[in-house]
């Protein structure tokens, strides 16, 4: 069985890689878009990288625009845009499908493991509000959902895309498996 570790993906500079460079890391996977009402997510994204990045946690951004066309620039673009906008140092992988027919394998392994997400409700009702429906479980519902993998490579927890990178239950998460030796 492959694990999460062995699972191909693309650097955003276009390198062929697999999440095996960040081995006995505890990774926090996101979705992210440029052009979304949750963008700002970016700066506590990057301030939570650098808070726990020496305690071994690693923030890796997929871009996708599967939500409403929200991330609708060239890998460049985004690079670009995050660096300059919110002086991302996380690493960031080439823009991804994360739902759908063609779902990124990594993204399909991520939702098989947790088909439920922490926080799950409120976005779905802020969706309904502007004539969206979320897409069913246990696909992703919207830009900014997180996965907390722990150091073997195990999809611990689930995040809702409203559950903000400060929110307390993301951060005990984190730092529970933080605590927890490689």
């Amino acid at each position: 069985m492959t694990t999460l570790h062995e699972i191909p993906v693309t650097t955003i500079d276009g390198a062929a890689t697999s999440l095996s460079h960040y081995q006995g890391k505890v990774l926090l996977i996101v979705n992210v878009a440029s052009k979304c009402g949750l963008t700002k997510q970016y700066e506590a994204l990057q301030s939570l990288y650098e808070q726990r990045k020496d305690a071994g946690l690693e923030v890796l951004g997929f871009p996708a625009n599967d939500f409403k066309e929200q991330e609708p620039g060239s890998d460049e673009e985004i690079k670009t845009f995050c660096s300059t906008t919110y002086e991302v140092t996380f690493p960031l992988f080439s823009k991804v499908s994360v739902v759908g027919e063609d779902k990124h394998p990594l993204f399909a392994a991520l939702t098989a493991a947790k088909p439920n997400a922490t926080g799950e409700g409120p976005m779905r009702e802020k969706l309904k509000g502007y004539g969206i429906e979320a897409n069913p479980v246990p696909e992703v519902q919207w830009n900014f959902e997180k996965f907390l993998v722990s150091r073997e490579g195990e999809v611990i927890e689930r995040f809702a895309p409203d559950v903000t990178p400060d929110d307390a239950r993301l951060v005990n998460a984190i730092e529970a498996a933080l605590a927890r030796s490689a």
